[in-house]
């Protein structure tokens, strides 16, 4: 299923959420179940089936991961399942400093500053990525979209990360 057909936007990384949100909510109402409330047992399935669709589309159109995953896989490039690695020496290196910094946290006399320090590291690395992940997929090139696949592994990594970094920041207010 194409979700950006489905919203009746141009297929692009970038994206209006407002106005994806608002279409959302158009579509909602459209196909809802309860609209179909006195039609026959298809037509009341039909609807479930299509409300399923409608969430699954607003779900992936509104995570900039999902949707540059959601793109590739129009282009025949499928990510979604796969366990392919970085193979950036840099990104590597520095995914190494990060997870060591996360684990000094809980030893660190300062932890507040080194979070505070992490945050902004990825935050600053994933707006680059995240840059970078728009203009490859603008191109519609099909290097460019091997190049976009392993911006979005980065990326991935990166969420792992800051769910790692959550984790050391609860458990320093425990």
């Amino acid at each position: 299923m194409n979700y950006f057909e489905l919203f009746d936007f141009p297929q692009s990384f970038e994206l209006d959420t407002a106005e994806l949100s608002s279409r959302y909510r158009e579509l909602q109402r459209a196909v809802h179940p309860d609209k179909f409330a006195g039609g026959s047992e298809q037509e009341i399935m039909l609807a479930v089936q299509k409300t399923a669709q409608v969430n699954d589309g607003f779900q992936t159109l509104k995570d900039p991961l999902r949707r540059a995953e959601h793109i590739l896989a129009l282009r025949g490039l499928d990510i979604s399942h796969e366990t392919t690695t970085v193979k950036d020496t840099g990104f590597l290196m520095q995914q190494m400093e990060w997870r060591e910094a996360l684990e000094d946290i809980a030893h660190s006399s300062q932890p507040d500053a080194m979070i505070d320090e992490l945050h902004t590291s990825f935050a600053a690395y994933q707006r680059d990525v995240f840059s970078s992940l728009s203009a490859l997929l603008a191109s519609h090139a099909e290097d460019d979209d091997i190049k976009a696949a392993d911006q979005i592994r980065k990326l991935k990594f990166m969420a792992k990360l800051q769910d790692e970094l959550a984790r050391a920041e609860d458990a320093l207010f425990e």
